[in-house]
């Protein structure tokens, strides 16, 4: 299988490998993003992007390109719980459209959990 992301070549190499979790928030901000990255300097492999980690928030594709354009590869996070399969579909060929190369999915918390206990999987 071809590795083409950064992160897959660094794992394939078995270089030691340093990641950040950035967890999105409700407010459309990609300067922050920049922020926050710039205070951790180039030590990271990778950035895993939360996908609706507490409820509403900027969608982790759309974060994830944020980190993108601030020169980190991001690895994007989707929520199954929240999708079915025709939408879980949608997002992978979404994020290889926008040249996403890593993806982890998960199962997610419950709603009741999030703040939004009236939502329905």
């Amino acid at each position: 299988m071809k590795v083409n992301s950064k992160l897959g070549k660094k794992i394939e190499n078995g270089d030691f490998i340093v990641t950040a979790e950035y967890l999105p928030s409700a407010a459309v901000n990609g300067s922050v993003i920049e922020a926050s990255l710039k205070a951790l300097g180039n030590s990271l492999s990778a950035v895993n992007v939360a996908d609706n980690h507490y409820g509403v928030a900027m969608s982790s594709l759309a974060a994830s390109v944020a980190v993108m354009k601030s020169g980190a590869e991001p690895i994007c996070q989707i929520v199954t719980r929240d999708r079915n399969r025709i939408a879980l579909q949608s997002d992978l060929l979404g994020a290889t459209y926008l040249g996403i190369k890593n993806v982890l999915c998960l199962s997610g918390y419950h709603q009741t959990l999030v703040g939004c206990p009236e939502s329905a999987s």
